[in-house]
């Protein structure tokens, strides 16, 4: 029986560069990636409450700055349930994409 801890969105997955110098390992459960995210979100301040408004602190958007561009900007994936493209690569500094979609720019930048 495999140990629950190593499964799922548990299981350790392993990141692209870019990902890995931001969180600062080569391997890690997406949970635990998005837990990373969302820290440096909060200590920056950078959810804003309208799409491509200023950071606030607050909102159900976030905001790139010069740190999550290039992460964000490495996502162009396609949803394999609906079929709908997210696609950040001409994102600006300064730009936002909704806290739904921080699990695909997850996925965009892990290998497995």
């Amino acid at each position: 029986m495999k140990n629950m801890s190593e499964v799922g969105l548990n299981k350790p997955v392993k990141l692209n560069s870019k990902l890995a110098a931001f969180c600062g390992a080569t391997e890690l459960p997406r949970t635990a990636i998005t837990q990373k995210f969302w820290d440096y979100i909060k200590e920056n301040n950078l959810q804003a409450k309208t799409e491509n408004g200023k950071a606030e602190g607050a909102g159900k958007f976030i905001v790139a700055d010069a740190t999550l561009l290039p992460l964000f900007k490495a996502t162009k994936v396609t949803s394999k349930s609906t079929g709908k493209v997210t696609d950040f690569t001409g994102l600006e500094l300064g730009q936002t994409i909704s806290m739904l979609q921080l699990a695909s720019v997850v996925g965009a930048n892990v290998e497995g």
